[in-house]
């Protein structure tokens, strides 16, 4: 599905560069649950933007599903945004005044969907992301951190895509609800085959995936399979 081959990054300011990828190389399968680890300034957020389709390469090549992204154009990057990756952030990124529903609902307002489609697709996501029903209605201002989290990885799937790309997704949660996320990305992976690419600096976070690349001064030090990953039972959707 995704291949990188000897991608750099250089940033210019004036005659200054700034080399923050260098000579990065590894492929991600179908279904893979991969963390890429790092400290800050370690490059792992360039390295994500390149994957997301949000930055290209200075130099390399980036593979999706066949297609060399880093020569794509503008609106190109767009499409594949919209049709391909589901993305999450640290900060939930909700719009405060709006309902659960009509967060995870525009992208495909935006994708000009028609509204009950955008209704039925909206309820699949939440259920997959495990939010309660009840909760569908309340203002996203309502909710606690968790389940604002679970809202926006409702978002990121309601365009069904085949990568979700996670930036810090547990940074603002406290443990117990980060544990319950991370378990919500280990279901997803393992019940839909879903395709988790999961950006930490946290080595504890980074258990909770089959394989880690480990990301320091814009290289690859180490990629391993995880053979002592992390598995959180999820009892209650509601506690959280």
């Amino acid at each position: 599905m995704i291949e990188l081959a000897n991608v750099e990054k250089i940033y210019k300011n004036g005659d200054a560069e700034t080399r923050v990828l260098k000579n990065i190389s590894f492929k991600v399968n179908d279904g893979d649950f991969v963390a890429i680890m790092g400290p800050s300034g370690s490059g792992k957020s360039t390295l994500m933007h390149i994957i997301g389709a949000l930055d290209r390469p200075t130099s390399g090549s980036y593979v999706l599903d066949g297609r060399d992204v880093s020569k794509l154009s503008d609106d190109e990057l767009a499409l594949v945004r919209r049709d391909r990756l589901g993305f999450i952030f640290q900060a939930f990124n909700l719009l405060p005044r709006a309902t659960v529903l009509r967060n995870v609902s525009l992208p495909l307002v935006y994708a000009e969907v028609p509204a009950e489609e955008r209704d039925r697709r909206a309820g699949d996501a939440l259920r997959a992301a495990g939010l309660p029903e009840d909760r569908w209605n309340h203002l996203s201002n309502q909710l606690s951190g968790g389940q604002m989290q679970r809202v926006a990885i409702a978002r990121a799937l309601v365009n069904n895509p085949a990568i979700i790309l996670a930036d810090e997704p547990t940074g603002n949660l406290d443990t117990k609800t980060g544990e319950l996320v991370l378990h919500t990305f280990q279901r997803l992976n393992q019940e839909q085959k879903r395709t988790i690419i999961l950006i930490t600096h946290e080595p504890y976070v980074a258990e909770h995936a089959d394989r880690i690349i480990s990301v320091r001064d814009g290289e690859i030090v180490e990629d391993k399979h995880n053979g002592n990953k992390r598995v959180v039972n999820d009892h209650s959707h509601a506690a959280i």
